[in-house]
């Protein structure tokens, strides 16, 4: 398989296990991994005076987590990239996942259980409207 493997990443210890999950298998297959953050809103400050200012944006923001994980991600033996898509975490991986032409999107199985797999989770809305496979890491933490 020569492909792209989409994984998103919001900062979390779950979802950069996702993220160190969807590298093994992207070396393992010989793919490129994606690495995607989500970000929902248009929302920009800019911070200083004068000529001295700055923008932070929440794109800006989701594209520094993805390039910091994509960062920490990267060996000799794997192409990594990453982006910031728009949307809810679901809509964004799977946006991005079809854009990209993706064969295979990784997430965690965080709220996969309890209250939260009653009222829906990201790896639940993936795994349901993917326009791929769907692979499913394991990531919480054993009660």
């Amino acid at each position: 398989m020569t492909g792209i493997i989409v994984v998103g990443v919001d900062g979390s210890e779950t979802a950069l296990k996702a993220a160190q999950t969807a590298r093994d298998l992207a070396v393992s297959l010989g793919a490129t991994l994606h690495v995607v953050s989500a970000f929902d809103s248009d929302r920009t400050e800019v911070f200083g005076s004068g000529s001295d200012k700055w923008i932070v944006s929440d794109a800006g923001e989701a594209e520094k987590v993805a390039k910091s994980v994509a960062n920490s991600l990267r060996t000799q033996d794997i192409n990594v990239t990453y982006a910031a898509a728009r949307g809810k975490p679901a809509e964004a991986l799977i946006s991005e996942a079809g854009r990209a032409g993706a064969q295979l999107i990784v997430v965690g199985n965080r709220r996969m259980r309890g209250l939260g797999r009653v009222l829906g989770s990201v790896a639940n809305s993936v795994a349901h409207n993917a326009p791929c496979d769907v692979y499913i890491a394991k990531t919480d933490i054993a009660e």
